[in-house]
Parts: C-alpha cells; structure tokens; sequence
C-alpha cells in the first residue's frame, strides 16, 4: 500500500513517516509511504498512490488537497492531532483502513 503525507514544507511529517512504518512493520503490513510539502502534492498525487493523509497544520487547505486527489481517484483525510506524533503510528494506521474500506 503506498501512503502519501503532506505537510506545511514535507518536513515535519518525517517522524510520523517513521511511526507509521514502524507500526505497520509490527503487523506485517507492507507500507510504502512518502512525505511532501502542500507545493508538490497535485505533482505528487498522479504517481500512483493508495490514500493521502494531511497534516492537522494544512487542514485549512483540505478541499485543495481533495480536488487535487480526486482527479486520480485518491481518498484524502486529516491525521488527527493525537495521530501526529512519534507514538501515532496506530492511529493513522487506523483512520488509513477506514479511509479505505
């Protein structure tokens, strides 16, 4: 499954890039996922991923991110708070598999 994450610059996301990879490792899901800045995300979308994931920092710019994702059929959400962090690996986790289901 490949996971996109866009953030204020594509930096801030790296520790939960990390989070979710470690959880997804402890359940044996194969996960590939990416973080980018909101500039290169309509670029980025086309390239073939899974979901789209948007930090609580650029939720302001969710129907953006949307319109973007929609053209290539992508479902995006908001990462809650609680989820954006180094131990929030389980809750994204969780709102990817309702994302998708």
């Amino acid at each position: 499954m490949k996971i996109l994450l866009v953030c204020s610059g594509g930096m801030s996301s790296a520790i939960v890039v990390k989070a979710l990879e470690k959880e997804a490792a402890k359940t044996g899901l194969a996960l590939e996922v990416k973080s980018v800045g909101s500039g290169e995300f309509a670029e980025e979308i086309k390239k073939g991923w899974d979901a789209a994931l948007v930090a609580p920092q650029v939720r302001h710019r969710l129907s953006f991110f949307q319109e973007a994702a929609a053209e290539c059929q992508v479902p995006v959400t908001v990462i809650p708070p609680q989820g954006y962090s180094p131990l929030g690996g389980a809750v994204i986790l969780g709102e990817i598999a309702k994302l998708l289901s």
